[in-house]
C-alpha cells in the first residue's frame, strides 16, 4: 500500500511541475505580465507580480485539490468574484493584445473599420455567457 501512494505522489508530482511549466512558459513567452505592467504603468510592483502568480497558482491548486468551499456572507463573495473577473479579463485582453487577434481577425473577416463592433461583441457575449452560466448552474 505504501508503494502505490509513493508511486502515485510521484506521478502527482510530475504532472503538475509539466502543467506549471506549461503555464510559466504561456506567461513569459507571450510576455503577459510584463504588458500588464506596461498598461498599468506599475513596474515598480515587478516582484509582487511575481509572487502573486506563484501563490495564486500553488493556493489555488492546493484548494482544488482540497476541494475547499467559502462558508461566508454573499457579501463577502462579491469582492472576491469582482477580482477574479477582473483578472480573468485582464489575462484575455494581454493576450489578445500581445498576439493581435483583433486587428488579424477584423481584417480576415473583412469587418477591417468596425472592430469596435467585434470588440462589443465579445464583451457582450462573455458578460451574457457569465450571467447565464451563474443562473442557471450555479444558483440552482
Amino acid at each position: 500500500m505504501e508503494i502505490k501512494s509513493v508511486f502515485l505522489a510521484f506521478i502527482g508530482l510530475g504532472g503538475g511541475i509539466a502543467v506549471g511549466s506549461g503555464f510559466v512558459a504561456f506567461l513569459t513567452v507571450l510576455g503577459i505580465i510584463p504588458r500588464l505592467m506596461q498598461l498599468s504603468k506599475t513596474y515598480c510592483f515587478i516582484r509582487a507580480y511575481e509572487w502573486s502568480v506563484v501563490l495564486g497558482a500553488v493556493i489555488g491548486g492546493w484548494l482544488n485539490l482540497r476541494n475547499a468551499s467559502i462558508h461566508s456572507s454573499p457579501l463577502l463573495l462579491i469582492p472576491i468574484g469582482i477580482f477574479c473577473g477582473v483578472f480573468i479579463g485582464m489575462l484575455a485582453a494581454a493576450l489578445t493584445e500581445v498576439l493581435n487577434v483583433l486587428p488579424i481577425l477584423a481584417k480576415r473577416i473583412g469587418f477591417g473599420e468596425k472592430l469596435l463592433v467585434i470588440l462589443m461583441a465579445i464583451v457582450l457575449g462573455k458578460v451574457l455567457g457569465s450571467l447565464f452560466h451563474w443562473m442557471v448552474y450555479v444558483n440552482q
